[in-house]
Order: structure tokens, then sequence, then C-alpha cells
């Protein structure tokens, strides 16, 4: 095929993401215990319409004619997560072998369908009886998980050879635990409390590399995926660029300056005061493991400029300015993902980058055809993937691209309600249905280019 400007790179990773909580459902099936968003689903107010985790999508059920679908549409590689809940359900720390077995059904249906498996170890569902314990706050979390990990590694190994250690550790952390009522578990802590939740975590990735570099054999890598606070110049002349910049390390540093440098920066202590983590002789010899790559997720960001003497100062978004159906939180930033690739490489040194999300979320159904038109979220895609290209031009390292989500699923706090799924899910009928956006998104990855 000639070559278009639009082209990406010949190797380049087209995916597509879930994670399991959010499809599996077999929520309490064959010893699964209950987790963190399992219960807080059940707390009056906190889910959209009371909606919960129980059916999901039967993904549990249904993984075959899933991936099935997923080699219909040219997707080769699958970005998804193991349930911590079903493979290690109760404080004893005794393996559910029923647990395991599943997910060796599913591999062997994705290798059926020649779908390379992407293997998020953590993403949001912590064990109940963690969360009983002190979860997050307890510096015991981030050692169960590290004991998960080898679980995982050594029965996966031999199948999985990419792995994410975590998933978006600012959510199961600061936001958690800092008064905000839509992120399991939903608790206000202390300023402290909050900034050792974030170090236990960054610990507990430091057990995840571990895990890989013993037990995943040759061929295996790892690395973390985070929602960096990204920040965009509002002219892209050196100036705002560089107070860009100075922004994006300044937010980022106390997860991936910890990972990337192997310490808390004096800056990011000085902020914290007197409510720095405790920190134990030898964390950052697990936190500053090297990694092979580094996930993102990238939705949106901030922008900024350069005030008087350069000083960065960030602007609010208007009223009226573009975002995603009823989802306030997603306003549409297509050089976001730009930007946080760029100053990824720059500020941390990041030698591989994959986007292991981005997608758009609306409130949609079928037309009187069964159809989906969905062009908002395919016009939101392009826009995001001809900035991704930008910065592949520009030298940015990035290797691949996992769209958000597969399908419709359980969106968190939203539940049921909001729609992130380049394929339609009738959640009575567990009826699949390709939205616009799959077709083209298939022809995307087929040409590997912007169309």
């Amino acid at each position: 095929m000639k070559a278009t400007p639009l082209t990406f790179p010949k190797n380049f990773t087209w995916g597509v993401a879930t994670a399991a909580p959010q499809i599996e459902g077999a929520a309490f099936t064959r010893g699964k215990c209950e987790s963190t968003w399992d219960n807080f689903a059940r707390l009056p107010g906190r889910v959209h319409n009371g909606d919960n985790l129980d059916v999901a999508c039967d993904h549990y059920n249904r993984f075959d004619s899933d991936f099935a679908l997923m080699a219909k549409l040219g997707i080769k590689n699958y970005r998804l997560s193991l349930a911590w809940p079903r493979i290690i359900p109760a404080a004893d720390g005794k393996v559910n072998q029923a647990g395991l077995d599943f997910y060796h059904r599913l591999f062997d249906s994705m290798e059926k369908h020649r779908i390379t498996p992407w293997v998020t170890m953590f993403h949001w569902d912590t064990p109940q009886y963690l969360e009983l314990n002190g979860g997050w706050r307890n510096r015991a979390t981030a050692e169960a998980f590290g004991r998960y990990a080898d679980v995982i590694v050594q029965a996966f190994g031999s199948r999985v050879k990419n792995w994410i250690t975590l998933n978006e550790i600012r959510c199961f952390t600061i936001f958690s635990f800092s008064g905000n009522l839509d992120k399991a578990p939903g608790i206000r802590e202390s300023a402290q409390v909050v900034n050792q939740t974030v170090h236990h975590a960054v610990l507990a990735h430091g057990y995840g590399v571990r895990a890989v570099r013993s037990y995943g054999g040759c061929g295996a890598r790892v690395g973390l995926t985070d929602n960096l606070d990204i920040f965009v110049p509002v002219e892209e002349t050196e100036r705002h660029i560089a107070a860009a910049r100075s922004v994006f390390a300044a937010e980022n540093d106390r997860i991936l300056g910890a990972i990337y440098h192997g310490r808390y920066t004096p800056a990011f202590l000085r902020a914290c005061g007197k409510d720095r983590p405790i920190v134990e002789k030898g964390d950052f010899d697990l936190i500053g493991l090297p990694t092979d790559f580094l996930g993102l997720n990238i939705y949106t960001g901030t922008f900024v400029l350069a005030g008087q003497k350069g000083k960065p100062e960030r602007l609010d978004f208007p009223t009226g300015y573009p975002q995603t159906t009823l989802t306030g939180w997603l306003k549409t930033l297509p050089q976001s993902i730009l930007w946080g690739t760029r100053f990824a490489q720059e500020v941390y040194g990041a030698k591989a980058i994959y986007i292991t999300e981005n997608g758009y979320g609306a409130v949609e159904q079928p037309d009187k055809r069964g159809e989906i038109i969905d062009l908002h979220r395919r016009d939101y895609l392009r826009q995001y993937l001809l900035e991704l290209h930008r910065a592949i031009a520009a030298g940015v390292p990035v290797r691949g691209y996992f769209c958000w989500s597969f399908m419709d699923n359980f969106e968190w706090a939203d539940g049921y309600s909001i729609r992130f799924g380049i394929v339609h899910t009738d959640y009575k009928t567990q009826k699949r249905t390709p939205k616009l956006s799959a077709r083209w998104y298939s022809s995307v990855i087929q040409e590997n280019r912007v169309l």
C-alpha cells in the first residue's frame, strides 16, 4: 500500500481495552469475594441508578464470542485486567484455583482467535477484606499485592508477555481517600494518609515489576499505566511550552517522579511538609526498579499559558467548551495526547510509551435500523489520533494505542448510563452490536493510518 502522511510506524500496536470489574460480572461466582467496588455500588446514592457489577457484560460466560467479534474486527491486541478478588478471595492468602482456571480458559480463547493479551494486574477492584483492614492506607495491602503478583505471573507467565502493574494510581488513592464520593471506598482521610496511600501504591508497583522479573520468563515486559495530569501550552511557542512543562513536572512527581527517579523529589517533599509519607528502608529499591514501557491513559488536559515572568497560569474551560455527553470531566482536548506523551519523554525519559486508554463517553441507543451511528466518537478518536501521529513524527516514542473501550460496560459511578464502547452492549439481552466507530477503527487498524 502506498504510504500516506498519516501512516503509523510499521510495527505499531493497535488494540482495545477493558477491565475485569467492568465487564466480567459473575461477581460472586466460583469463590470470588467482594471487591471494594462490589461493596461501594451497594451504598445508597453512590452509583447512578443503584447499578452494580453483579452481571455487567457477562463476559465471564461470553468471552469466547467476544473474542470472536474482536477477531472479526481485526483487533489483535487486547488490554484486560485480572480480578484480584477472584484469584485470592480471602485474607488467608489461599489461591482460588477456580479463578486461575477461568483465566486459563480465557487465554485459551484469545490464543484460538490470535489475540495478544496485555494484562493489567490491578484495575481498582481491591478485595474488600483488605479494605476492612485499612486498604491502601495499610502497608500490608502493598505486600498482599506483591504476593498476588507473584501468583499470577507464575501462573500465566508462559502465556502473557506484556504486563501492567497498576491502573491509574490517583483514582484508587488520592481520589478515593480525599472525600470524593464517586470513587470506592469514598472516604475522607488526612493529607498525610492520602500521601501514604500513594506511597503504598507505588510500592505495590515495585512488587509487580519484581514479580515479572522473577517469574515472567524470556521476553516478558512490564510497565505502569498512569492517568497523568496533562498541561497543554495555549501557544506552541517555547515560552508557553516551558510553562506547561514545569507544571507537568510538579504535578506528576509524586507518582512518575518516584518511579523514574527512584526517590521523592525535594520539591515534592517540601510541598508535603508534615504530611509527607512514611518511607521504609529499601522501599525505593523496589519502586525504582526499571520498567520497559509507560502506559498512559489520556482523555483530556488543562491549558496553560506563560504569564508574567513566565509564571504558568492554568486556564479554566469556558462555558460551552466541547465535552463528551454528561461527562463534565471529559473536555475534548486532542493536543493532550501530544503533550502528555512528549512531556513524559522529556521530563521522565520514558523510552517506550503506549496509550493504554483513550475514548469517548456518551448516552446513545440504536436507531430504527438497530445501528449506532456514533459520529461524535469517530470524530473524537480521529482528532486524537491525528495529534498522536504528530507526536510520533516529532520523535516521541509512542509504540501503540488501545481504544477505550471495546464494549459498553459498567462505568464506575456512572453505572451503565454512559457508554464508552465501540461495540454496543444491550444489557438486557447481552447482544453486542459494533458501532460505526468500530467499523472505522477496524479500517484504521487494517491500513495502519488515520482515515
